[in-house]
């Protein structure tokens, strides 16, 4: 059996960076001194005249990546989710979002599996934020060829985008003949008794627990959400509608993230189906090993394919 791939998203974004700015002169990166835990760094060695560091102040870094926006630059502007979207939320709210400027907001080490940095840096919070701005996409990819992919897209699109990355390597879910399709949902598998809809690192675990839903013959379908906002709303109610429920998973509070979206949509639509949530449920991290905190935290298959029962049996 072939080894399994793992690499972060930030690696891949970091990667991607360079490819953009090979073919790109307007191409500008900014980083918060943290250019190597971001992987900025790749784009600074490349391109140092179209690389700023603003030393730990993330909110003037918004400043700045607004004013080179304003004059014809796309501008990825990158920090620390807790920074992104918490220091910086009033500068990103009124100074990219407002006037609707070609910023990209790419947030690294988001969630818990930021791991032994602990409880104030583990942002699971980030999404819910970048949600209440008119106007904010929000792209969580699911692995690296998704990270990449997403990337270049975002640098096609005219607008502010919040991109978000993890820490952690991750199994690759994709192969690189995969077709990055802006605000569309991805149904990674079919399936007829219920939904599961997740994002970023929960992809892979979601695909897990369709193996142990189907040895209790339970056919899942996956549905991955890469972008949160603005929703794929039909292809979601569309699954909701056919497997008659859907458990959410995600590495976020659930108040606030994809969870809380897709709730959204699906009372909206009045399909009216049961949801169960699989995230963070509304508490801080904590420090340790990012692998171990997952499954503390329930972030795992083990514990979608548990809430998957929940829902299954709420609908009989």
């Amino acid at each position: 059996m072939a080894d399994v791939i793992k690499t972060a998203t930030r690696d891949a974004y970091g990667k991607a960076l360079v490819e953009l700015g090979a073919t790109n002169d307007k191409i500008v990166v900014l980083d918060a001194d943290l250019a190597a835990a971001t992987k900025t760094g790749m784009f600074k060695k490349a391109y140092p005249e179209r690389f700023i560091d603003s030393g730990i102040a993330e909110s003037n870094m918004m400043g700045v990546a607004a004013g080179l926006a304003s004059v014809g630059y796309t501008v990825f502007a990158s920090t620390f989710a807790m920074f992104a979207s918490g220091r910086a939320f009033e500068q990103v709210r009124n100074s990219i979002a407002y006037p609707n400027l070609n910023v990209k907001v790419c947030a690294t080490h988001a969630g818990i599996s930021v791991g032994e940095d602990g409880a104030s840096h583990q942002c699971c919070e980030d999404m819910g934020l970048m949600r209440t701005i008119p106007g904010m996409t929000i792209i969580n990819p699911a692995d690296a060829v998704e990270a990449r992919a997403a990337v270049i897209a975002a640098a096609d699109y005219k607008g502010p985008v919040y991109m978000r990355f993890g820490r952690l390597a991750v199994p690759c879910v994709f192969d690189d003949s995969y077709e990055f399709k802006w605000g569309k949902a991805v149904t990674l598998c079919e399936g007829k008794d219920i939904t599961i809809c997740a994002s970023g690192l929960m992809v892979n675990e979601a695909v897990e627990a369709r193996k142990i839903l189907a040895a209790d013959g339970i056919d899942a379908e996956i549905v991955n959400v890469h972008t949160v906002k603005p929703l794929d709303t039909e292809t979601i109610c569309r699954s909701a509608a056919k497997t008659g429920c859907v458990v959410t998973a995600e590495e976020h509070n659930i108040i606030g993230g994809l969870g809380s979206a897709v709730c959204e949509a699906i009372c909206e639509s009045g399909t009216l189906v049961p949801v169960c949530r699989v995230g963070v449920e509304d508490k801080f991290g904590k420090s340790g090993p990012a692998v171990e905190l997952l499954h503390i935290f329930g972030l795992d298959a083990a514990n979608i394919a548990a809430k998957a029962k929940q829902a299954v049996a709420m609908k009989k």
